[in-house]
């Protein structure tokens, strides 16, 4: 059996997901590849529209909102009427390449965790130009505008009482499986926490808060990390992961000059090893980081959202215990009221380190590998 994961370079979240998939299936001994669907359509059009959307999420995160609900709106719209969106109309402009790549390839299935290679698939299916069998992977806490355009055969989704949402779109109820978010095995494996420290450089003996300011940098974290300084109080070990954003590194660097206790961490492969390490843990509510924080099970803090899905990934996890938040203010004070009142409360930690435990699959990349092996796999195979 051949195997392709068909992601799309738009933030580290789908890739993400994608790669956890793609990675357990090398572990299987299934022959998998991993692929950018905008490269296939050609490398400029994969930069430009990544430059523009983190450019809108991060400097107008409100137009990004905005932009979200219109989304909405006319995927409503095109639910009722059978109207297809702007989206898909421009996902099936590079139809001819990924068509010619798949067939290239010879895959017997294709996995697509981002809703970009599912739209143009889906015009592949309905011109019947392929008709290889694809599996969806929703990467948010809730069925995105636009997804009820495709046509996979099955569509995993993050969690069984997100199933309703996805099949009031017009989704087949039988073909979701709410395996959850695929994440990579070191997110399951807990290191101990001193140890981690050790190989991480960090005190033992003081308090470990971690930022996930992400490559994109959304926000202002140096005015939480200045909040939670000021609330946690000097020897509080601040690691902020930049991510590869080094004009945000740079600038927080300038902001904290001089203090030893803000870490100002470039792209970093360790990123589990860093939650090991930490007290608590900060990132704004996207689906994968916080599926990430809720495997590994660590006390989870949800920073502001970018507006739109996000900010159901946050009610989401709240509602159900898994992290506590100030909602989509920005009020770094409170949150950092609420991160301190988290950090003495071990009871508290207690009961979100059991609701992350109800309600998370870690095992999520290996059941939908298993899935796809016993649905996809040919007869003759015997490696399975």
């Amino acid at each position: 059996m051949k195997v392709l994961i068909l992601s799309c370079n738009m933030g580290e979240g789908h890739n993400a997901a994608g790669k956890a998939v793609y990675e357990k299936f090398l572990k299987m001994g299934v022959e998998c590849e991993f692929a950018d669907t905008l490269a296939i359509a050609g490398m400029k059009v994969s930069r430009t529209v990544n430059k523009t959307y983190v450019g809108i999420t991060t400097s107008s995160p409100a137009v990004f909102g905005a932009i979200y609900s219109i989304g909405r709106a006319v995927s409503n719209f095109g639910n009722k009427t059978g109207c297809k969106s702007p989206v898909y109309a421009a996902n099936v402009l590079y139809r001819k390449k990924l068509a010619a790549y798949i067939k290239k390839g010879k895959y017997d299935v294709i996995v697509m965790p981002h809703l970009f290679p599912a739209e143009c698939l889906t015009s592949l299916h309905h011109r019947k130009v392929l008709d290889t069998p694809f599996i969806n992977i929703a990467t948010d806490y809730t069925c995105i505008p636009f997804w009820e355009e495709t046509l996979p055969n099955y569509f995993v989704i993050p969690h069984k009482d997100l199933a309703e949402d996805f099949y009031s779109k017009k989704i087949p109820q039988e073909i979701l499986l709410p395996f959850g978010i695929p994440v990579r095995d070191c997110f399951s494996e807990k290191n101990d926490k001193s140890a981690a420290r050790r190989e991480l450089g960090l005190k033992a003996d003081e308090p470990v808060l971690l930022l996930m300011s992400g490559s994109m940098g959304f926000g202002k974290p140096e005015d939480l990390a200045a909040s939670l300084y000021k609330k946690f109080g000097r020897g509080t070990q601040i690691v902020i992961l930049c991510g590869r954003n080094e004009k945000l590194r740079g600038h927080m660097a300038e902001v904290f000059k001089g203090n030893p206790d803000i870490i100002l961490q470039p792209f970093t492969d360790k990123v589990s090893l860093f939650m090991d390490a930490a007290d608590v843990v900060f990132t704004k509510p996207g689906g994968l980081t916080s599926t990430e924080a809720a495997v590994k099970n660590v006390p989870l803090v949800h920073t502001a959202p970018i507006p739109g899905c996000e900010s159901i990934n946050i009610k989401f996890f709240t509602e159900r215990g898994m992290s506590v938040s100030c909602g989509d203010t920005n009020d770094n004070a409170a949150l950092a009221d609420a991160a301190y009142k988290l950090y003495c409360d071990k009871d508290a930690q207690k009961r979100m380190l059991e609701a992350q435990r109800a309600n998370i699959n870690p095992h999520a990349a290996e059941d939908i590998c298993n899935f796809i092996i016993e649905h996809y796999s040919n007869s003759t195979q015997t490696s399975m």
